[in-house]
């Protein structure tokens, strides 16, 4: 009796696992509110035959934290976190998820409290489309919309209390490979010209790069978000171009790079590599590896541990990078 008792109370637990991983969830109403949609139109371009079917789902088991995934996303569009006191700071934010999904909590709205609240930066949170949702030209239907994002926050800078030139990017896991892409191809013609706010530079003045996924060759790369980025068996060339630390060039932006040396999920080699070149091509960057932490984070999984210290380090060095950069009044 008490075995089968066990039995049922585990197969409880699974259900109910199972129904929060699987609980429909959507928008907010105030992020529907503060909504920048990316593109003209109601798909962006090479997307209006893609057969994705947007659909957000909450894997949470507590009602008052979220932890919601997007996928299926034909439009992309930005959530604006605005601050009661803007610092002219703009922080462009490309959650991760493995290129399967974007975790819009946890690497998004979590962020909020430090980083908008206290630190006075405007957060643009990133729903980009998923190379492996039938887009034309799918590779590069990511950095097209990080570039995009970008170049409409710019062109919207006033209205938002933004310097122009107080512009950064920052990425987790494969938003960090979106990341690192868009500021080492923030040049590349990935898209064509639209508007006059294709005219604006698609260059991160700054760029946070949080246990990116950087490299896609077999030995460090993580696996499923190198299957859907590039295919499963890509070829040596697109293992090179789509490798973000062989795109570095003496005009990729000021970097920061965290990482954790337990991650088993995307080696904290990836950073390393990133880091590497960075110094061979003579950027600068700021590096942090901590002992323990793993993967996937945020900044909500990491009490008391040594690395729930990132937040406030990024938001110094941000600071740093945005005293150089300040070319008028917030």
């Amino acid at each position: 009796m008490r075995w089968m008792q066990a039995v049922a109370m585990m197969l409880a637990m699974f259900t109910t696992q199972a129904q929060a991983a699987d609980r429909p969830s959507a928008e907010l109403p105030g992020d529907m509110a503060h909504r920048i949609v990316l593109w003209p139109g109601k798909t962006a371009p090479g997307s209006n035959k893609a057969p994705a079917h947007t659909t957000l789902t909450d894997a949470s088991d507590d009602p008052a934290v979220l932890d919601r995934s997007i996928i299926g996303i034909r439009q992309p569009y930005m959530v604006v976190h605005r601050p009661a006191h803007p610092n002219g700071t703009a922080l462009l934010v490309a959650p991760g998820g493995g290129y399967a999904r974007i975790v819009v909590d946890n690497e998004g709205s979590s962020l909020v409290p430090a980083f908008v609240d206290t630190a006075g930066i405007t957060l643009f949170v990133l729903r980009y489309r998923l190379p492996a949702e039938g887009h034309v030209e799918a590779r590069n239907v990511p950095l097209a919309d990080a570039q995009r994002a970008l170049r409409l926050i710019r062109a919207h800078a006033a209205d938002y209390g933004i310097d122009p030139a107080r512009v950064g990017v920052m990425g987790f896991s494969a938003g960090g490979h979106v990341a690192a892409s868009l500021a080492t191809r923030f040049d590349e013609p990935v898209y064509k010209t639209i508007d006059k706010t294709d005219a604006l530079s698609a260059r991160p003045d700054f760029d946070l790069l949080i246990y990116p996924v950087i490299d896609m060759g077999m030995e460090i790369a993580h696996a499923g978000s190198r299957e859907r980025l590039i295919g499963e068996h890509p070829s040596d060339q697109l293992i090179h171009d789509y490798s973000a630390q062989n795109r570095v060039t003496a005009r990729t932006p000021p970097t920061f790079l965290l990482a954790t040396q337990d991650d088993d999920i995307v080696p904290v080699a990836n950073t390393l590599v990133f880091h590497q070149a960075l110094l061979k091509a003579g950027v600068p960057s700021e590096l942090h590896v901590f002992p323990t932490g793993g993967h996937g984070f945020g900044v909500r999984r990491i009490q008391g541990q040594t690395v729930a210290a990132w937040p406030r380090l990024a938001i110094d060095w941000i600071a740093s990078q945005t005293a150089k950069n300040a070319t008028s009044a917030p």
